[in-house]
């Protein structure tokens, strides 16, 4: 056999075999769908405090809240001049000290309520001030005092004994209560004896208004 007619029988199997090997590349290409290609499923996050598959885990108020606080009751008025008697207390010397009570005593038919310093004067019987003011003893601590009918509250009036500092003196007839906030005042019978009027030494000092007697 000649090369002439062996090169063409070559040729023709050559192009089928390559017509074969082309199908089946591209039936394997049309095929499966590419692995990579697939886009990737994450479980959905569970949301804390439900279950999965629950119903939403919105978390729901909590009921710790309080109703409106009850209005608090409203203060006793405040008691006027005339609401009101007034008297000296016994003497309770201690240490050179002088110390008496001044008390104010609730005579109305109604609750009524003192806040702070009376006011006092040491007068003579022509009702003038023979002394200066009392000094007030602002370091302590004031405080409402709510009076029902017949109750009292009482200041502490306390000097040094005038022959300790031997300033002069003089004997006043009466003291002059006036209840705080109010100008009217109340006289009271002075039995303590001799004051300092000098304003140096011995000043007589009044305390806040306290609950009690004094006694």
């Amino acid at each position: 056999m000649t090369l002439r007619r062996i090169l063409p029988a070559v040729l023709a199997c050559c192009a089928v075999l390559t017509a074969c090997t082309s199908h089946s590349a591209d039936g394997a290409s049309e095929g499966a769908p590419s692995v990579s290609g697939a886009p990737t499923r994450t479980p959905a996050a569970t949301a804390p405090g439900s279950a999965a598959g629950g119903t939403s885990g919105t978390a729901e108020p909590t009921g710790t809240g309080t109703g409106a606080p009850s209005p608090a009751a409203p203060a006793p008025k405040r008691c006027r001049t005339s609401d009101l008697k007034a008297s000296l207390g016994p003497n309770h010397p201690g240490a050179g000290q002088e110390n008496f009570a001044l008390v104010l005593t609730n005579r109305s038919p109604r609750t009524c309520s003192l806040y702070g310093f009376p006011g006092v004067a040491f007068v003579d019987a022509a009702g003038e001030a023979v002394t200066p003011d009392p000094e007030r003893a602002t370091d302590q601590r004031r405080q409402r005092v709510t009076l029902a009918p017949g109750a009292a509250a009482w200041s502490a009036l306390s000097y040094t004994d005038p022959a300790v500092t031997g300033v002069t003196t003089v004997t006043p007839r009466a003291l002059l209560v006036t209840p705080p906030d109010e100008t009217t005042s109340l006289s009271v019978r002075w039995t303590g004896g001799k004051v300092s009027n000098t304003g140096k030494a011995s000043v007589p000092r009044v305390s806040p208004l306290r609950p009690g007697s004094g006694a």
